[in-house]
C-alpha cells in the first residue's frame, strides 16, 4: 500500500486524527505522523505510535542527533500528505509558504498530493483571510476538504467541524487513485434545464446536478482536463473544473457541439428537457390563460446527436432515468444512441435518481449488465471514469 504523511495541528478535533491514523494503517498504510507543538497540547506521540505502529514525530525532531533531515526523507518518502485538523493559523502559514516546524516543511519539500482538512469556528472559516488562504492553496495545487456542519467546540453550531474519520480516509483513498486519464480530454454534462413558458415558468425536473459534479470530479482526480457543461444548480463546482453554465437545453446542446469534436469522452448524465414551448411569452401568462393549449416542441436530444458524429475512438457514456423496465430501456438506448455505456437509473427507487446522495445503477453495456450500488454518487462517478479509462486503453 501507500506511505502516508498525517500531520495534526492543535485543534479539540486532533482526537479524532488518532482514528483516522488507526482506520489508515487497517487499510494496509505506512503512517507516519507529525505533530504541530500545539497538537501535543490536545494528544500525544505515544497515542499515535500506538496505533500505527511506527514513532511519530515532533518538532524536537527537525533537526535530528544523528544528522539526517528528517523533513527531506518524510517528504521523499510519502505518496500523500494529509494535515488533519488543518486549523485556521496552520492554513495560513501553508499558503505563505512558512517552513517554521517540521510538518510546515515537509509540505514545502514534498512532490506528493497534499490534502488539508480543515477544522474550525464558523466565523474563523468565514473570515476573508481565511477564504484567501484556501484559494491559494488551492490555486497552488493543494486539495483543501470542506469542513462538516454540526456542534462545534464553542458549544455553536456550524460549519467548521472535521470531517469524519471515514470521510477522510475516503478522501484519501481517491486520492491515491491511479490518474489514468492524464491528457485526456472529458467533457461532461450535469444538471437540469429550463425551458421558460414565461419570464418566471419554466418545465423542468428535479435534478440538482450531484451526479454530473461527482463523475466530473472522478474524471479530474483521475488526471483528465474536465469541462462541465452545468445546467441551473445551486451546487459548487470544485476546483480544477472548467464549468460552463447554462439554462435552456438549446444553449446546452450549443455548448457541447463546440466542444464535443476534442473531447476523448463525453458523459452525458444531464436531465435535458425533452420539450419545450415553441415560443416564450414576453410577459407573465395571466392565471386564467394557463389552461389554453401550450404548444410544444422537441428539444435537440444531445446525446443521439453525439452518437451520429462520434469518432470511433471516442467514448460516449449516457444516462437513461426510467420508472419502467429498467434494462430494456437502457439496452434500447444504448443501441439507438450509439453508446459505449448506459448508465440505467430507476428514478422512482428510493436512494437513487433525483435529488439524493447516493445511486443505483445498472451499467449496460454491449457485452452485458452489471450492477453498481446503491453506494454514493462519487463512486458511481468513478466507476464511470474507470470505464472510460479502459476504453480508452489506459488501464
Amino acid at each position: 500500500m501507500s506511505r502516508i504523511v498525517l500531520g495534526v495541528t492543535g485543534g479539540v478535533a486532533a482526537y479524532k486524527a488518532v482514528m483516522l491514523a488507526s482506520r489508515l494503517r487497517q487499510s494496509g498504510h505506512d503512517v507516519d505522523v507529525v505533530l504541530t507543538p500545539a497538537a501535543e497540547a490536545f494528544v500525544t506521540p505515544l497515542s499515535f505510535a500506538a496505533v500505527t505502529g511506527r514513532r511519530a514525530y515532533t518538532d524536537e525532531d527537525l533537526f535530528a542527533p544523528q544528522g539526517e533531515i528528517v523533513h527531506v526523507e518524510l517528504a521523499g518518502a510519502a505518496d500523500l500528505a494529509i494535515v488533519a485538523p488543518a486549523t485556521a493559523d496552520f492554513l495560513a502559514k501553508a499558503a505563505h509558504g512558512m517552513a517554521d516546524g517540521l510538518l510546515a516543511t515537509i509540505l514545502l519539500a514534498t512532490r506528493a498530493k497534499v490534502l488539508l482538512a480543515p477544522a474550525m469556528e464558523s466565523a474563523m472559516w468565514a473570515h476573508p483571510a481565511t477564504r484567501r488562504a484556501v484559494a491559494q492553496l488551492r490555486a497552488d495545487g493543494r486539495t483543501v476538504l470542506e469542513p462538516a456542519a454540526g456542534h462545534l467546540a464553542s458549544g455553536r453550531s456550524g460549519v467548521g467541524r472535521l470531517p469524519e474519520p471515514e470521510e477522510i480516509a475516503q478522501a484519501i483513498a481517491r486520492a491515491l487513485q491511479p490518474r489514468r486519464l492524464v491528457g485526456a480530454s472529458v467533457l461532461v454534462t450535469g444538471g437540469p434545464t429550463r425551458e421558460y413558458i414565461d419570464p418566471v415558468r419554466f418545465l423542468s425536473n428535479p435534478s440538482t446536478g450531484r451526479m454530473g459534479l461527482a463523475v466530473a470530479e472522478a474524471a479530474r482526480d483521475a488526471g483528465a482536463d474536465v469541462t462541465l457543461v452545468l445546467g441551473p444548480s445551486e451546487l459548487a463546482v470544485p476546483p480544477g473544473i472548467e464549468v460552463v453554465r447554462v439554462t435552456a437545453a438549446a444553449e446546452m446542446a450549443a455548448a457541447v457541439q463546440a466542444r464535443f469534436a476534442s473531447a476523448d469522452a463525453f458523459i452525458a448524465t444531464a436531465a435535458v428537457a425533452d420539450l419545450r414551448p415553441r415560443e416564450i411569452a414576453p410577459a407573465k401568462v395571466k392565471k386564467a390563460d394557463l389552461l389554453m393549449e401550450l404548444p410544444l416542441e422537441r428539444t435537440t436530444d444531445i446525446l443521439a446527436w453525439a452518437g451520429s458524429v462520434r469518432r470511433p475512438q471516442q467514448v460516449l457514456v449516457g444516462f437513461a432515468a426510467e420508472t419502467g423496465d429498467l434494462a430494456a430501456e437502457a439496452r434500447r438506448k444504448l443501441d439507438q444512441k450509439h453508446c459505449d455505456l448506459i448508465v440505467g437509473n430507476d428514478v422512482g427507487e428510493s436512494g437513487a435518481g433525483f435529488a439524493t446522495e447516493t445511486n443505483r445503477c445498472l451499467f449496460v453495456t454491449a457485452d452485458g449488465e452489471r450492477q453498481v450500488g446503491p453506494t454514493s454518487k462519487r463512486e458511481v462517478g468513478e466507476e464511470i471514469v474507470a470505464f472510460v479509462a479502459h476504453r480508452l486503453g489506459r488501464p
